[in-house]
Protein backbone atom coordinates (compact mmCIF):
# COMPACT_ATOMS: atom_id res chain seq x y z
CA UNK A 1 0.00 0.00 0.00
CA UNK A 2 1.37 3.41 0.91
CA UNK A 3 4.83 4.23 2.19
CA UNK A 4 5.31 4.36 5.94
CA UNK A 5 4.48 7.76 7.40
CA UNK A 6 3.74 9.09 10.87
CA UNK A 7 0.53 10.74 11.96
CA UNK A 8 0.50 14.45 11.31
CA UNK A 9 -0.78 15.06 14.81
CA UNK A 10 2.23 15.59 17.01
CA UNK A 11 2.59 13.92 20.37
CA UNK A 12 2.72 16.31 23.27
CA UNK A 13 5.59 16.21 25.74
CA UNK A 14 5.71 14.63 29.17
CA UNK A 15 3.70 17.46 30.70
CA UNK A 16 0.26 18.46 29.47
CA UNK A 17 -2.18 21.05 30.74
CA UNK A 18 -5.69 20.48 32.09
CA UNK A 19 -7.02 22.37 29.10
CA UNK A 20 -5.87 19.45 26.97
CA UNK A 21 -7.35 16.82 29.23
CA UNK A 22 -10.05 14.38 28.23
CA UNK A 23 -12.75 17.00 28.62
CA UNK A 24 -15.05 14.71 30.59
CA UNK A 25 -13.87 15.40 34.14
CA UNK A 26 -15.66 17.91 36.36
CA UNK A 27 -14.22 19.74 39.33
CA UNK A 28 -16.41 17.69 41.67
CA UNK A 29 -15.18 14.35 40.37
CA UNK A 30 -12.95 12.48 42.83
CA UNK A 31 -9.39 11.70 41.87
CA UNK A 32 -7.91 8.20 41.78
CA UNK A 33 -7.79 6.16 44.98
CA UNK A 34 -7.66 2.50 45.97
CA UNK A 35 -8.92 0.93 49.19
CA UNK A 36 -7.88 -2.66 49.74
CA UNK A 37 -10.94 -4.73 50.63
CA UNK A 38 -9.61 -8.28 50.71
CA UNK A 39 -7.51 -11.09 49.30
CA UNK A 40 -8.61 -14.62 48.47
CA UNK A 41 -6.51 -17.66 47.66
CA UNK A 42 -7.24 -19.56 44.46
CA UNK A 43 -4.62 -22.24 45.01
CA UNK A 44 -2.08 -22.58 47.81
CA UNK A 45 0.17 -24.67 45.56
CA UNK A 46 -0.23 -23.50 41.97
CA UNK A 47 2.11 -24.50 39.17
CA UNK A 48 5.29 -22.38 39.13
CA UNK A 49 8.10 -22.20 36.60
CA UNK A 50 9.75 -19.22 34.95
CA UNK A 51 10.09 -19.02 31.18
CA UNK A 52 10.45 -15.93 28.98
CA UNK A 53 10.80 -14.08 32.32
CA UNK A 54 7.15 -14.87 33.12
CA UNK A 55 4.69 -17.33 34.68
CA UNK A 56 2.07 -19.34 32.81
CA UNK A 57 -0.55 -18.41 35.45
CA UNK A 58 0.20 -14.68 35.43
CA UNK A 59 1.03 -13.40 31.97
CA UNK A 60 -0.41 -9.93 31.60
CA UNK A 61 -1.43 -10.52 27.97
CA UNK A 62 -4.05 -13.10 29.00
CA UNK A 63 -7.52 -12.06 27.93
CA UNK A 64 -9.11 -13.06 30.11
CA UNK A 65 -7.43 -14.94 32.95
CA UNK A 66 -9.85 -13.28 35.35
CA UNK A 67 -13.32 -11.95 34.47
CA UNK A 68 -16.64 -10.94 36.01
CA UNK A 69 -20.10 -11.64 34.62
CA UNK A 70 -23.55 -11.26 36.18
CA UNK A 71 -22.38 -11.05 39.78
CA UNK A 72 -19.80 -13.83 39.67
CA UNK A 73 -16.04 -13.76 39.11
CA UNK A 74 -14.16 -16.45 37.20
CA UNK A 75 -10.47 -17.40 37.21
CA UNK A 76 -8.32 -19.93 35.34
CA UNK A 77 -4.95 -21.47 36.19
CA UNK A 78 -2.83 -24.61 36.21
CA UNK A 79 -2.45 -26.61 39.42
CA UNK A 80 0.78 -28.15 40.71
CA UNK A 81 -0.05 -31.36 38.82
CA UNK A 82 -0.41 -29.27 35.61
CA UNK A 83 -4.18 -29.65 35.42
CA UNK A 84 -6.23 -26.79 33.91
CA UNK A 85 -8.74 -25.40 36.42
CA UNK A 86 -11.55 -22.86 36.25
CA UNK A 87 -12.91 -21.35 39.46
CA UNK A 88 -15.79 -19.08 40.30
CA UNK A 89 -17.14 -17.12 43.27
CA UNK A 90 -19.97 -14.74 43.95
CA UNK A 91 -18.57 -11.21 44.08
CA UNK A 92 -17.37 -10.52 47.60
CA UNK A 93 -17.23 -14.20 48.59
CA UNK A 94 -14.08 -15.45 50.29
CA UNK A 95 -13.98 -18.93 48.75
CA UNK A 96 -13.85 -20.24 45.20
CA UNK A 97 -15.49 -23.33 43.73
CA UNK A 98 -13.16 -25.08 41.27
CA UNK A 99 -13.52 -27.51 38.38
CA UNK A 100 -10.81 -29.35 36.47
CA UNK A 101 -11.63 -29.23 32.77
CA UNK A 102 -9.74 -32.33 31.64
CA UNK A 103 -6.56 -30.88 30.17
CA UNK A 104 -2.93 -31.17 31.33
CA UNK A 105 -0.33 -28.53 30.40
CA UNK A 106 2.15 -29.99 27.94
CA UNK A 107 5.26 -27.80 28.25
CA UNK A 108 7.01 -25.49 30.68
CA UNK A 109 6.30 -22.50 28.45
CA UNK A 110 4.76 -19.37 29.99
CA UNK A 111 3.10 -18.48 26.68
CA UNK A 112 0.71 -21.43 27.09
CA UNK A 113 -1.80 -19.46 29.15
CA UNK A 114 -5.50 -20.11 29.64
CA UNK A 115 -7.88 -17.45 28.31
CA UNK A 116 -11.64 -17.14 28.94
CA UNK A 117 -14.52 -15.59 27.06
CA UNK A 118 -18.30 -15.36 27.41
CA UNK A 119 -20.72 -15.71 24.51
CA UNK A 120 -23.63 -13.65 25.76
CA UNK A 121 -25.90 -14.91 22.99
CA UNK A 122 -26.09 -18.36 24.64
CA UNK A 123 -24.52 -17.89 28.08
CA UNK A 124 -21.52 -20.16 27.55
CA UNK A 125 -18.02 -19.89 29.05
CA UNK A 126 -15.22 -20.63 26.58
CA UNK A 127 -11.59 -21.55 27.34
CA UNK A 128 -8.60 -21.64 24.97
CA UNK A 129 -5.27 -22.84 26.33
CA UNK A 130 -1.84 -24.39 25.97
CA UNK A 131 -0.62 -22.97 22.66
CA UNK A 132 2.62 -21.42 21.45
CA UNK A 133 3.04 -21.59 17.68
CA UNK A 134 1.36 -25.00 17.60
CA UNK A 135 -2.08 -26.47 18.30
CA UNK A 136 -4.48 -25.35 21.04
CA UNK A 137 -6.98 -26.93 23.43
CA UNK A 138 -10.54 -25.59 23.54
CA UNK A 139 -13.26 -26.22 26.11
CA UNK A 140 -16.74 -24.71 26.35
CA UNK A 141 -19.48 -24.95 28.93
CA UNK A 142 -23.11 -25.88 28.46
CA UNK A 143 -25.42 -23.11 27.30
CA UNK A 144 -26.84 -20.88 30.02
CA UNK A 145 -24.19 -21.60 32.64
CA UNK A 146 -23.12 -17.96 32.83
CA UNK A 147 -26.70 -16.66 32.94
CA UNK A 148 -27.77 -18.63 36.01
CA UNK A 149 -24.70 -19.13 38.20
CA UNK A 150 -26.65 -19.29 41.44
CA UNK A 151 -29.00 -21.91 40.08
CA UNK A 152 -26.57 -24.21 38.25
CA UNK A 153 -23.99 -26.30 40.11
CA UNK A 154 -20.31 -25.77 39.36
CA UNK A 155 -19.26 -29.26 38.26
CA UNK A 156 -17.19 -30.86 35.52
CA UNK A 157 -20.40 -32.09 33.90
CA UNK A 158 -21.15 -28.49 32.92
CA UNK A 159 -18.17 -28.52 30.53
CA UNK A 160 -17.62 -30.39 27.31
CA UNK A 161 -14.61 -32.52 26.46
CA UNK A 162 -11.35 -30.78 25.49
CA UNK A 163 -11.02 -30.27 21.72
CA UNK A 164 -8.15 -29.51 19.35
CA UNK A 165 -10.47 -27.41 17.16
CA UNK A 166 -13.26 -24.88 17.66
CA UNK A 167 -16.11 -27.35 17.28
CA UNK A 168 -14.48 -28.66 14.12
CA UNK A 169 -12.95 -25.38 12.90
CA UNK A 170 -9.18 -26.03 12.84
CA UNK A 171 -7.87 -22.46 12.18
CA UNK A 172 -4.07 -22.94 11.97
CA UNK A 173 -1.36 -25.37 13.03
CA UNK A 174 0.72 -22.44 14.38
CA UNK A 175 -1.57 -20.75 16.89
CA UNK A 176 -0.60 -18.36 19.74
CA UNK A 177 -2.07 -15.65 22.00
CA UNK A 178 -5.78 -16.46 22.26
CA UNK A 179 -7.79 -13.41 23.30
CA UNK A 180 -11.57 -13.58 23.59
CA UNK A 181 -13.68 -10.45 23.18
CA UNK A 182 -17.46 -10.24 23.52
CA UNK A 183 -19.09 -8.25 20.74
CA UNK A 184 -21.79 -5.62 21.42
CA UNK A 185 -24.38 -7.88 19.78
CA UNK A 186 -23.67 -10.84 22.06
CA UNK A 187 -21.34 -12.88 19.88
CA UNK A 188 -17.84 -13.93 20.88
CA UNK A 189 -14.69 -13.29 18.88
CA UNK A 190 -11.30 -14.97 19.23
CA UNK A 191 -8.19 -12.99 18.31
CA UNK A 192 -5.01 -14.98 17.72
CA UNK A 193 -1.67 -15.00 15.93
CA UNK A 194 -0.96 -17.22 12.96
CA UNK A 195 2.65 -18.45 12.51
CA UNK A 196 5.59 -17.31 14.65
CA UNK A 197 7.24 -14.36 16.37
CA UNK A 198 8.86 -12.04 13.84
CA UNK A 199 6.88 -13.54 10.97
CA UNK A 200 3.20 -13.82 11.91
CA UNK A 201 -0.26 -12.40 11.23
CA UNK A 202 -3.24 -11.50 13.39
CA UNK A 203 -6.55 -13.21 12.71
CA UNK A 204 -10.12 -13.41 14.02
CA UNK A 205 -12.72 -16.13 14.45
CA UNK A 206 -16.33 -15.54 15.55
CA UNK A 207 -18.94 -17.57 17.44
CA UNK A 208 -22.61 -16.70 16.92
CA UNK A 209 -24.19 -19.15 19.38
CA UNK A 210 -24.47 -21.86 16.74
CA UNK A 211 -21.06 -22.24 15.14
CA UNK A 212 -17.56 -20.79 14.84
CA UNK A 213 -16.55 -18.99 11.63
CA UNK A 214 -13.00 -18.16 10.53
CA UNK A 215 -13.06 -14.46 9.60
CA UNK A 216 -9.44 -14.59 8.44
CA UNK A 217 -6.20 -12.71 8.85
CA UNK A 218 -6.07 -8.92 9.05
CA UNK A 219 -2.40 -7.97 9.54
CA UNK A 220 0.49 -8.57 7.18
CA UNK A 221 3.95 -9.93 7.90
CA UNK A 222 5.45 -8.63 4.66
CA UNK A 223 6.91 -5.32 3.48
CA UNK A 224 10.25 -3.64 4.13
CA UNK A 225 11.06 -1.77 7.33
CA UNK A 226 14.33 0.13 7.45
CA UNK A 227 16.01 1.60 10.52
CA UNK A 228 19.27 3.53 10.71
CA UNK A 229 21.06 0.19 11.12
CA UNK A 230 19.50 -2.10 8.52
CA UNK A 231 16.34 -3.52 6.98
CA UNK A 232 13.87 -6.32 7.63
CA UNK A 233 11.30 -7.85 5.28
CA UNK A 234 9.30 -9.94 7.80
CA UNK A 235 7.62 -9.17 11.13
CA UNK A 236 4.55 -9.60 13.27
CA UNK A 237 2.14 -7.16 14.89
CA UNK A 238 1.90 -7.59 18.67
CA UNK A 239 -1.40 -6.32 20.06
CA UNK A 240 -1.65 -4.35 23.31
CA UNK A 241 -5.24 -5.52 23.37
CA UNK A 242 -8.42 -5.74 21.34
CA UNK A 243 -11.46 -4.10 22.95
CA UNK A 244 -14.90 -2.76 22.12
CA UNK A 245 -15.90 0.57 23.62
CA UNK A 246 -19.44 1.38 24.76
CA UNK A 247 -20.30 2.69 21.28
CA UNK A 248 -19.30 -0.53 19.53
CA UNK A 249 -15.95 0.56 18.08
CA UNK A 250 -13.17 -2.04 18.23
CA UNK A 251 -9.76 -0.60 19.22
CA UNK A 252 -6.25 -2.00 19.06
CA UNK A 253 -2.85 -0.54 19.88
CA UNK A 254 0.17 -2.50 18.72
CA UNK A 255 3.93 -2.70 18.20
CA UNK A 256 5.84 -4.29 15.34
CA UNK A 257 8.54 -6.92 15.90
CA UNK A 258 11.00 -7.39 13.06
CA UNK A 259 12.48 -10.75 12.14
CA UNK A 260 15.90 -9.42 11.14
CA UNK A 261 18.10 -8.34 14.07
CA UNK A 262 20.02 -6.11 11.64
CA UNK A 263 17.53 -3.32 12.44
CA UNK A 264 18.99 -3.02 15.98
CA UNK A 265 22.09 -1.30 17.27
CA UNK A 266 22.99 -4.37 19.32
CA UNK A 267 21.92 -8.01 19.18
CA UNK A 268 21.20 -8.01 22.92
CA UNK A 269 18.16 -5.78 22.46
CA UNK A 270 14.77 -6.57 20.96
CA UNK A 271 13.45 -5.64 17.51
CA UNK A 272 10.16 -4.11 18.68
CA UNK A 273 9.52 -0.62 17.29
CA UNK A 274 6.81 2.06 17.15
CA UNK A 275 3.41 2.19 18.83
CA UNK A 276 0.58 2.01 16.31
CA UNK A 277 -3.20 2.18 16.48
CA UNK A 278 -6.11 0.92 14.37
CA UNK A 279 -9.85 0.66 14.88
CA UNK A 280 -12.86 -1.06 13.32
CA UNK A 281 -16.50 0.04 13.20
CA UNK A 282 -17.80 -3.17 11.59
CA UNK A 283 -16.88 -5.84 14.14
CA UNK A 284 -13.33 -6.29 12.88
CA UNK A 285 -14.13 -6.72 9.19
CA UNK A 286 -12.26 -3.59 8.08
CA UNK A 287 -9.55 -1.66 9.90
CA UNK A 288 -8.88 2.07 9.81
CA UNK A 289 -6.02 4.29 10.93
CA UNK A 290 -6.50 7.26 13.24
CA UNK A 291 -7.54 9.46 10.30
CA UNK A 292 -10.31 7.04 9.36
CA UNK A 293 -8.64 5.66 6.24
CA UNK A 294 -9.17 1.95 5.57
CA UNK A 295 -5.80 0.19 5.93
CA UNK A 296 -6.85 -3.46 6.00
CA UNK A 297 -9.68 -5.91 5.35
CA UNK A 298 -9.99 -9.06 7.45
CA UNK A 299 -9.79 -12.09 5.21
CA UNK A 300 -8.99 -9.93 2.19
CA UNK A 301 -5.86 -9.31 0.17
CA UNK A 302 -5.29 -5.83 1.64
CA UNK A 303 -4.06 -6.27 5.21
CA UNK A 304 -2.66 -3.83 7.77
CA UNK A 305 1.02 -3.49 6.89
CA UNK A 306 4.13 -1.80 8.23
CA UNK A 307 4.17 0.27 5.04
CA UNK A 308 0.67 1.72 5.58
CA UNK A 309 0.36 5.43 6.23
CA UNK A 310 -0.98 6.88 9.45
CA UNK A 311 -0.53 3.89 11.76
CA UNK A 312 2.17 5.18 14.11
CA UNK A 313 1.02 7.27 17.07
CA UNK A 314 4.33 7.17 18.96
CA UNK A 315 7.47 6.60 16.89
CA UNK A 316 10.40 4.71 18.43
CA UNK A 317 13.26 2.85 16.78
CA UNK A 318 14.24 -0.72 17.81
CA UNK A 319 17.07 0.41 20.12
CA UNK A 320 15.08 1.05 23.34
CA UNK A 321 13.68 -2.38 24.31
CA UNK A 322 10.06 -1.40 23.71
CA UNK A 323 7.66 -3.90 25.33
CA UNK A 324 5.11 -5.79 23.24
CA UNK A 325 1.55 -6.73 24.36
CA UNK A 326 1.38 -4.18 27.14
CA UNK A 327 -2.04 -2.69 27.88
CA UNK A 328 -4.96 -0.59 26.64
CA UNK A 329 -8.37 0.67 27.81
CA UNK A 330 -11.08 3.01 26.53
CA UNK A 331 -12.59 5.87 28.51
CA UNK A 332 -16.24 6.84 29.01
CA UNK A 333 -16.26 8.72 25.70
CA UNK A 334 -14.76 5.81 23.79
CA UNK A 335 -11.32 7.37 23.49
CA UNK A 336 -8.38 4.95 23.44
CA UNK A 337 -5.64 4.90 26.10
CA UNK A 338 -2.55 2.70 26.32
CA UNK A 339 0.43 1.95 28.50
CA UNK A 340 3.73 1.43 26.70
CA UNK A 341 7.19 0.99 28.23
CA UNK A 342 10.79 1.20 27.10
CA UNK A 343 14.20 2.60 28.06
CA UNK A 344 14.11 6.37 27.42
CA UNK A 345 16.87 8.03 25.46
CA UNK A 346 18.22 9.84 28.52
CA UNK A 347 19.60 6.45 29.61
CA UNK A 348 21.32 5.93 26.26
CA UNK A 349 20.41 5.38 22.64
CA UNK A 350 21.24 1.67 22.47
CA UNK A 351 20.05 -1.08 24.81
CA UNK A 352 22.43 -4.03 24.83
CA UNK A 353 20.66 -6.37 27.25
CA UNK A 354 16.88 -6.38 26.96
CA UNK A 355 16.06 -7.69 30.45
CA UNK A 356 18.85 -5.93 32.36
CA UNK A 357 18.36 -2.55 30.68
CA UNK A 358 14.58 -2.54 31.14
CA UNK A 359 14.96 -3.58 34.77
CA UNK A 360 17.52 -0.86 35.47
CA UNK A 361 16.10 2.01 33.41
CA UNK A 362 12.71 1.08 31.93
CA UNK A 363 9.82 3.53 32.28
CA UNK A 364 6.12 3.31 31.47
CA UNK A 365 4.23 5.96 29.49
CA UNK A 366 0.54 6.77 29.26
CA UNK A 367 -0.51 7.39 25.64
CA UNK A 368 -4.04 8.56 24.84
CA UNK A 369 -6.14 10.42 22.31
CA UNK A 370 -7.83 13.54 23.67
CA UNK A 371 -11.14 15.15 22.73
CA UNK A 372 -9.59 17.08 19.84
CA UNK A 373 -8.14 13.89 18.35
CA UNK A 374 -4.56 14.76 19.28
CA UNK A 375 -2.32 12.07 20.75
CA UNK A 376 -0.67 12.85 24.07
CA UNK A 377 1.97 11.02 26.06
CA UNK A 378 2.98 11.29 29.72
CA UNK A 379 5.82 9.49 31.45
CA UNK A 380 4.70 7.77 34.64
CA UNK A 381 7.35 8.62 37.27
CA UNK A 382 7.64 5.08 38.63
CA UNK A 383 10.71 2.96 37.76
CA UNK A 384 9.74 -0.43 36.37
CA UNK A 385 12.38 -2.33 38.34
CA UNK A 386 11.38 -5.21 36.07
CA UNK A 387 11.52 -6.27 32.45
CA UNK A 388 7.80 -7.07 32.53
CA UNK A 389 4.47 -5.49 31.64
CA UNK A 390 2.21 -2.87 33.25
CA UNK A 391 -1.59 -2.99 33.03
CA UNK A 392 -4.05 -0.10 32.59
CA UNK A 393 -7.64 0.51 33.68
CA UNK A 394 -9.86 3.59 33.97
CA UNK A 395 -12.55 4.13 36.60
CA UNK A 396 -16.05 5.64 36.16
CA UNK A 397 -14.55 9.14 36.36
CA UNK A 398 -11.89 8.30 33.75
CA UNK A 399 -9.10 8.40 36.31
CA UNK A 400 -6.27 6.15 35.13
CA UNK A 401 -4.61 3.34 37.10
CA UNK A 402 -1.38 1.62 36.11
CA UNK A 403 -0.76 -1.75 37.79
CA UNK A 404 2.97 -2.36 37.69
CA UNK A 405 4.88 -5.60 38.17
CA UNK A 406 4.80 -6.84 41.77
CA UNK A 407 1.27 -5.42 42.20
CA UNK A 408 2.21 -1.77 42.62
CA UNK A 409 -0.57 0.64 41.66
CA UNK A 410 -0.15 4.23 40.43
CA UNK A 411 -2.97 6.61 39.54
CA UNK A 412 -3.58 9.88 37.71
CA UNK A 413 -6.68 12.06 37.49
CA UNK A 414 -8.57 12.97 34.35
CA UNK A 415 -9.01 16.47 35.81
CA UNK A 416 -5.25 17.08 35.71
CA UNK A 417 -4.88 15.88 32.15
CA UNK A 418 -3.17 12.80 33.61
CA UNK A 419 -0.15 14.77 34.82
CA UNK A 420 -0.41 13.89 38.53
CA UNK A 421 0.68 10.25 38.52
CA UNK A 422 1.56 8.95 41.99
CA UNK A 423 1.86 5.63 43.80
CA UNK A 424 -1.40 4.54 45.46
CA UNK A 425 -0.30 1.07 46.62
CA UNK A 426 3.31 -0.09 46.81
CA UNK A 427 2.70 -3.84 46.71
CA UNK A 428 3.91 -4.36 50.25
CA UNK A 429 3.22 -7.79 51.66
CA UNK A 430 2.15 -9.42 48.40
CA UNK A 431 5.47 -11.11 47.57
CA UNK A 432 4.25 -11.06 43.97
CA UNK A 433 6.51 -12.55 41.30
CA UNK A 434 6.03 -9.94 38.61
CA UNK A 435 3.19 -9.43 36.12
CA UNK A 436 -0.41 -9.55 37.29
CA UNK A 437 -3.64 -10.48 35.50
CA UNK A 438 -6.29 -7.76 35.67
CA UNK A 439 -10.04 -8.33 35.69
CA UNK A 440 -10.78 -5.80 32.94
CA UNK A 441 -14.51 -6.54 33.07
CA UNK A 442 -15.13 -5.97 36.77
CA UNK A 443 -14.38 -2.25 37.09
CA UNK A 444 -17.51 -1.17 35.25
CA UNK A 445 -19.73 -3.65 37.08
CA UNK A 446 -19.01 -2.85 40.73
CA UNK A 447 -16.17 -0.30 40.84
CA UNK A 448 -13.53 -2.76 42.04
CA UNK A 449 -9.99 -3.19 40.72
CA UNK A 450 -9.29 -6.91 41.01
CA UNK A 451 -6.14 -8.70 39.94
CA UNK A 452 -4.58 -12.15 40.18
CA UNK A 453 -0.97 -12.59 41.27
CA UNK A 454 1.33 -15.46 42.18
CA UNK A 455 3.84 -15.44 44.99
CA UNK A 456 7.55 -15.69 44.27
CA UNK A 457 9.11 -19.13 44.37
CA UNK A 458 12.24 -20.81 43.05
CA UNK A 459 12.83 -23.42 40.41
CA UNK A 460 9.61 -25.35 39.93
CA UNK A 461 8.39 -25.24 43.54
CA UNK A 462 4.63 -24.51 43.53
CA UNK A 463 3.45 -21.28 45.17
CA UNK A 464 0.24 -19.59 46.22
CA UNK A 465 -2.02 -17.89 43.68
CA UNK A 466 -4.26 -15.07 44.91
CA UNK A 467 -6.86 -12.52 43.84
CA UNK A 468 -6.74 -9.11 45.54
CA UNK A 469 -9.51 -6.50 45.42
CA UNK A 470 -9.41 -2.70 45.73
CA UNK A 471 -12.45 -0.43 45.87
CA UNK A 472 -12.24 2.54 43.51
CA UNK A 473 -13.98 5.93 43.92
CA UNK A 474 -17.75 5.55 44.05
Amino acid sequence: MHRRTLLAAALAGAVVTPALASGTARAADPGPSVTRTGTTTLDGQALFFVSYDGLVNNNAFQKNGLLTYKGYQYAVWYTADRGAVVGRRALGASTWATVKVGHTLRYNDSHNVISMGVSKVDGRLHLNMDSHSDGFTYVKSVAGLMDNPAGLSWTASRFGAPQSTLDGLALTSQFTYPQFVSTPDGKLQLSYRVAVSGNGRNALAEYDGTKWTDLGEWSSSTGTYTSEHGSSTARNMYLHGIDYDRNGRLHSFFTWREQNAAVMCNSGGITNHDTGYVYSDDRGRTWRNNAGTVVGVTGGSDKVSVTDAGLVVDPLNPDHSLMNQESQFTDSAGRPHAIISYVPGRFGQCTTNYVANRTANGRAFHVRRNASGTWQKTEIPVPLNSSQRTKLILDKYDNAYAVFPFGRIAGASAASGYTDWRILFDGSGLNAFGEVVIDETRVAQDGVLSFMYQEKSSGTTPSALHVIDFRLPA
